[in-house]
Order: structure tokens, then sequence, then C-alpha cells
């Protein structure tokens, strides 16, 4: 059977490049029954059902696939559309963990067959970097509901509309009132809307009342793109590529590459970075050590 299966498969993904999402669902739900054991299928149906924003179903899938190949064989699109739905569903510490593995499967392949591109390793890389900040978020509004703190209530409060307005959005692609494009337009309008609204209550508290609302912010700049922690050494590749010294070396020893293009490295390549160390040492200059655990 799993020659039909093959063929809906790739049914569902003609029609998945059409944009015909609904479509290619039904496809790959027809090549699951015909052959349930291709972890291929599932990771499929995963993306789409990403599309469609059906996260639960696209987190069942994603679990299946894993399940299928094992937890720890290579299949680092079933890890990194696992995160993407774990995120939607506002689980950020799952999110992270999840993304983190598909990153390290994209770094350092499990198996030599692997198709991965170096604009995997630079999209993955960002996803992971979503789900620091979406858990750090979180652990700073803990922190400020627990000292009974105005602003958490309103960062909550905004939080809460933000989820009703996209959930609304999502029951209406369900339902098929809205198309795709329309969705994912709206979706883009909520969360800058949101985003602009985060940011100017922060900065309203920072003017009303500095001494507790120092900001807590690690600009992307400053962070490590293996570690995604913030540098305190920074070197440079001859790309222009940043890195903390201590992490890159260690990289090497591995791989003689750059960990985001795959360009070939040596640590003879390696040029300090003064002017990024010097904003490094700005940052935590201001107090960040203070708070940095929570990152």
């Amino acid at each position: 059977m799993s020659y039909l299966a093959d063929d809906l498969k790739e049914k569902g993904n003609a029609a998945f490049r059409n944009g015909q999402f609904i479509e290619a669902e039904d496809w790959y739900t027809q090549a699951i029954q015909k052959h349930s054991r291709n972890p291929l299928i599932f990771t499929n149906r995963a993306n789409v059902r990403l599309k469609l924003q059906r996260w639960d179903g696209a987190v069942n899938d994603c679990l299946k696939s894993i399940e299928i190949t094992g937890a720890n064989s290579q299949n680092h699109k079933a890890f990194y559309f696992l995160a993407q739905a774990q995120l939607a569903l506002h689980h950020p510490h799952e999110a992270l963990s999840s993304a983190l593995t598909a990153y390290d499967q994209v770094r350092y392949p499990l198996s030599p067959a692997a198709k991965i591109s170096p604009k995997d390793l630079e999209t993955f890389s960002a996803f992971v970097l979503k789900c620091k900040k979406a858990k750090f978020s979180i652990r700073d509004r803990d922190r400020l509901r627990r000292q009974g703190d105005l602003r958490a209530e309103l960062e909550e409060t905004l939080e809460t509309n933000k989820q009703r307005d996209l959930d609304d959005v999502s029951r209406q692609l369900e339902n098929l009132t809205l198309g795709q494009v329309e969705a994912s337009e709206r979706n883009q309008e909520i969360m800058l809307n949101f985003d602009n609204k985060i940011a100017e209550l922060k900065t309203v508290f920072a003017i009303v009342d500095p001494a507790n609302h120092k900001p807590r912010e690690i600009p992307d700049h400053l962070i490590d793109m293996i570690t995604f922690e913030p540098m305190h050494d920074p070197v440079m590749t001859k790309m222009g590529h940043s890195y903390e010294r201590a992490t890159i070396y260690e990289h090497l020893k591995r791989s003689p590459t750059d960990p985001l293009t795959r360009d070939p490295l040596r640590m003879d390549d390696l040029r300090n970075n003064f002017g990024l160390k010097a904003a490094c040492d700005e940052f935590w200059e201001s107090g960040a050590s203070e708070w940095i655990i929570d990152w």
C-alpha cells in the first residue's frame, strides 16, 4: 500500500505548492490511511496544518513523525514544525526545547543523507531566538506580577486581547470565511499592534518609575547565535558574523565551518570585534548581570 500512499502524498505536495491547503491536508490524510508508518507524510500534514492554524493537529502530527523515526533520529523539520505549533499554543518552554533540537540537528546532522541548506540554519536559529524571547517575556511578567506591579496586569490584558483576535482569525479561516492570505495579513497586523502597545507601555513605566522598570532587553546583535546567550568577548569571521570567542572555538573543534553559512572557517580567520565588544561591555555594565539568569 506504500506506493498508493506515495502517490497521494505527491498530490498533497502539489496542492500545497499551489496554496490549496485544505485540499493538501485531505490528500495527506488519505495517504496516512494507506500507509501510517511514513514519517514524512505526518511532517507534511503538520506543515499544512500550521498554515491552517490548526495547532493541536500540527503538534499531534509532529509527535507521530518523531515517534516513527525515533526521538534521537534525524527529523529536524518535525521538531521545527512542533516548535512553531507549541509557541502558537503559548508553550514557549516546550517550543524552545523543540526549536533547539531542530537547530542542533541542522548544525550537526545525525544522518549524512539529511537535506540541509544554509537557509535552514538561518531560519532555525532565528526561531530559537524568538522562542527565547517569548520565554523571557513570560518570566519577566511573572516577576512583575509577584511584585504586584500594574504593568504586569496591563500586559496580560493586552496578551488576552491579542489572543482573542488571533483565535477569531483562526475560526474564520477554519470556517472558510477568510482566505489564507488575508488571514496571514490580519495575524501580522494583530502582532504588530500588540508589539507596539507593549513597547509603548514599557516606555511609559520606565519614565514614570525608572527604579523598578529598567529595560530588561538584549539587543539581537549582542547575542551569540550558537548558544543564544549575550556575548562577552565577540570575534568576527571573514564573512562578518560574530560569535562568542569560547563558543566558536569549541564549534571549530567539531567542524571547521561557519555555524550559520557552512563556509570553511579556521581559528586563524577570526578577528576581534572591538566595536561589538564595547557594546557588550556597556550592556553588562548597565546591570544586566542582576537579571540575566531569567534569560
